[in-house]
């Protein structure tokens, strides 16, 4: 019966993915994943529920990796490395997934999308909540404010889905690796140099946040 369930949401996945939700039916689930209508209902109430099921997948691992790194490290630094290269991985772990969410989330319903919005939620308050206590314990840089740097930190990764290709020239954890120093470069502290100052076109605000 697991395997039955795996093979209905792949089966799914490669629909959606090709038709859009609303140009699948449950039929044409069911003879694609060479099942029955009573073998789908066995595992899902409906379609809705199992495009809720797609979507669930990848957030819900994302954050439990961010759980399991804030109990396997107790520096802030240790601990953004390990959530933006899960985090990072994900879209290569759950691609099919990621691109129906991205090309279908209008179509859950309300309890789900509510669901859905509170483990992203989760998530991007364990990410402000790691700056603020690398910023507290001085690793991270104070002048940043937390909840920008933490948006563009989530925003620079989500958008992922949009270039990264299985097949292309820079694998997934060689990925990984560039936004990790990236993200550790702008977080770790360390006065602006002058000569840093005079490339940029105007002083940013928050240079003078003490």
């Amino acid at each position: 019966m697991k395997d039955l369930r795996g093979r209905i949401i792949q089966t799914s996945l490669e629909l959606f993915e090709s038709h859009g939700f609303h140009g699948v039916t449950v039929n044409q689930i069911v003879e694609a994943s060479h099942t029955s209508k009573g073998g789908f209902y066995h595992h899902f109430q409906s379609k809705e529920e199992l495009l809720f099921v797609i979507h669930d997948t990848f957030i819900t691992y994302v954050l439990k990796e961010a759980q399991a790194a804030n109990v396997t490290h107790t520096s802030p630094v240790e601990k953004i490395q390990s959530i933006v290269q899960s985090f990072v991985g994900v879209f290569d772990l759950y691609k099919p997934h990621i691109s129906v969410f991205y090309q279908e989330s209008n179509y859950l319903k309300p309890v789900y999308e509510e669901q859905i919005k509170h483990k992203r939620d989760v998530f991007k308050t364990m990410v402000f909540d790691v700056i603020q206590e690398g910023q507290q314990s001085g690793q991270f840089r104070k002048e940043l404010p937390h909840e920008i740097t933490g948006m563009a930190i989530l925003g620079m990764v989500n958008w992922i889905y949009k270039w990264y290709r299985r097949d292309g020239k820079y694998s997934i954890d060689e990925i990984a690796d560039v936004f990790t120093d990236l993200i550790l470069r702008f977080l770790l502290p360390g006065p602006p140099t002058d000569e840093y100052l005079n490339h940029m076109l105007h002083v940013p605000f928050f240079y003078n946040v003490k």
